[in-house]
């Protein structure tokens, strides 16, 4: 009886011991986690006082008309962000005008047309297609995409689209090549990979019931695409748009390559222009002064175009998810 009653009092100690160790190690598991979450935080706040204490200069020598100024001159100091900001969306909003139905067609594809044979080459195609560097898409977009665009592509645009009322005043001269139309289809065959794995990774995950009873009652592939896939994973499909949309935002390199790089407000978008990453590669080397902070203003306007994409993407999903 002694024995049984000492050989509970070990195993009692020891069950002690043992949860004071799982206490111990559970706790510093939860410091180090929240230590790596308010790094983050930190490092996002000081990234954001940078950017305003370095960009005051400008917002002091300018205000807030810096923000709707049209003209970039280094010579007569004067500056101001509407070409680098209107240059920095429309060349992402036609970007994704180009990518998204593509990408989306293109998961649809690879989900429910596909034979089996060609599913995992066409995927892995597309995998091997989002880690080329921009730098290379740069290159191929200026000694193979610019001379193609020159000589064939914007002479019919001018041609045919540039004679219709309104829209015509679109694709009016010059034309060199490089210029906004350019940067933009660029930057589609940059965001296409990922808008279209992430779209070919949401719609996997399609109950196959649910398509099985869709085309049980007579339903196409479209009918099935329409109404069972796309609705299915809209929230999926939100995130990898966004994806997309942030990493146009804010491609530096390969855009600077085939944009053309002229600081001016621009009608047309087969003309030169300029994005606010561009402007920021092709002047911070050689940049002081008032000049070197109105670029980093520039760096402070893309940082609140992102978030704002951020916030606008949390907003849809929420608001999907309210439907």
């Amino acid at each position: 009886m002694a024995d049984a009653t000492q050989t509970a009092g070990f195993q009692g100690l020891d069950t002690s011991a043992s949860t004071r160790k799982f206490r111990i190690q559970d706790r510093i598991f939860y410091f180090m986690t929240l230590g790596s979450a308010a790094l983050v935080v930190l490092l996002l706040l000081a990234i954001i006082v940078v950017l305003i204490i370095d960009a005051l200069p400008t917002f002091q020598a300018f205000g807030f008309s810096f923000l709707w100024g049209t003209k970039w001159s280094a010579p007569a100091d004067i500056y101001g962000a509407v070409p680098a900001v209107v240059g920095t969306l429309v060349s992402s909003l036609i970007a994704m005008l180009i990518a998204v139905p593509m990408g989306i067609g293109i998961a649809i594809f690879l989900t429910e047309l596909c034979p089996g044979s060609l599913r995992r080459p066409i995927s892995t195609a597309i995998e091997l297609l989002a880690g080329v560097p921009s730098i290379i898409y740069g290159i191929v977009g200026l000694f193979i995409l610019v001379p193609l665009m020159q000589t064939y592509i914007l002479p019919f645009l001018m041609m045919t689209i540039g004679q219709v009322p309104v829209i015509g005043l679109l694709f009016q001269p010059p034309a060199p090549g490089v210029g906004l139309l350019t940067a933009s289809l660029v930057l589609a065959v940059m965001i296409l990979p990922f808008i279209t794995a992430i779209a070919r990774d949401v719609f996997g995950t399609v109950p196959p019931m649910l398509r099985e009873s869709a085309y049980g009652m007579g339903m196409t592939t479209w009918e099935v695409a329409r109404h069972i896939l796309i609705p299915y994973t809209r929230r999926g499909l939100v995130g990898g748009i966004m994806l997309g949309l942030g990493r146009a935002l804010g491609e530096t390199m390969a855009v600077t390559f085939v944009i053309g790089s002229v600081s001016r407000l621009q009608s047309s978008i087969i003309s030169p222009s300029t994005t606010i990453s561009a402007q920021i590669a092709n002047n911070f080397g050689d940049a002081d002064g008032l000049q070197l902070s109105s670029l980093i203003a520039l760096g402070l306007l893309l940082f609140v175009l992102s978030f704002c994409v951020l916030a606008v993407a949390r907003w849809l999903i929420g608001r999907g998810d309210a439907l």
